[in-house]
């Protein structure tokens, strides 16, 4: 009798020494952040060890229905504030949105020099494909669009676009070769494998900011983990690895 009390005043206090915020959370995150992410969680995790979670990347337009739907995600970093601002007025966030950072658009090729490249040349009947992330649901496929139209190219370049479903397979289809050229995110313009091709930066005065934001849902609003990691995401550290990727940081 006494060793099971032994026992069970053991298994009390390894409950009570367990992390306080030892629940998992689940980010949902837009493909721009693919690469900058990773290098943040990498901090994240050798920092906080014991924290479970698990990264969901997609077109931010998607993961909105998605949250409107119940899908089971506890932050939500989009390539556009406008989405979880949509979030929030429908009370669906526990947070007020706030920005984490500017995004830029790149054109970038790894068969011919983007750095050399402007939007006018996309037009050239020596490019046949151009690939941009679908502007229906993609933030940066819209800011494509509306830097083309702005350039005056858009019209005349219906024919050759192709459409990936959110930025980062935008990207790959340009690396496969499926596309030419595309016009893709800084972020992934910059990483290491990528950018030893070039790539040229679209002037952000042809279209609108790409002013990105986050909110911690409502089912994340009662995760001390998933609110930390909010946090997290504003401290010097994590500024430091966004703008190594091209974002500008919010001031």
């Amino acid at each position: 009798m006494r060793s099971c009390s032994r026992v069970l005043l053991v298994l009390v206090l390894v409950v009570l020494s367990l992390p306080a915020w030892a629940e998992r959370f689940t980010i949902a995150a837009a493909s721009d952040l693919r690469f900058a992410l990773e290098d943040v969680i990498a901090v994240y995790r050798a920092q906080y060890p014991d924290h479970a979670f698990e990264v969901v990347y997609g077109s931010s337009g998607k993961m909105t229905t998605q949250i409107m739907n119940g899908a089971p995600y506890d932050l939500f970093f989009s390539a556009d504030i406008s989405f979880p601002e949509r979030l929030h007025a429908a009370g669906f966030s526990a947070t007020e949105p706030a920005v984490y950072a500017i995004g830029r658009i790149v054109i970038w090729s790894n068969t011919l020099d983007a750095s050399g490249l402007t939007l006018e040349d996309l037009a050239d009947a020596s490019i046949r494909r151009i690939a941009i992330a679908q502007p229906a649901h993609a933030p940066y496929g819209l800011r494509a669009q509306e830097a083309m139209e702005a350039a005056g190219v858009w019209d005349r370049v219906q024919g050759k676009l192709v459409f990936g479903e959110n930025i980062a397979q935008t990207a790959q289809m340009v690396e496969s070769g499926a596309a030419e050229v595309g016009i893709i995110a800084l972020s992934l313009a910059m990483f290491p494998a990528l950018a030893a091709h070039g790539y040229h930066l679209i002037d952000d005065g042809l279209h609108n900011p790409l002013t990105q934001g986050f909110i911690v849902t409502k089912r994340g609003g009662a995760k001390p983990a998933a609110m930390n990691f909010a946090r997290f995401m504003e401290t010097d550290e994590a500024h430091r690895i966004m703008e190594a990727y091209g974002f500008v940081m919010p001031r």
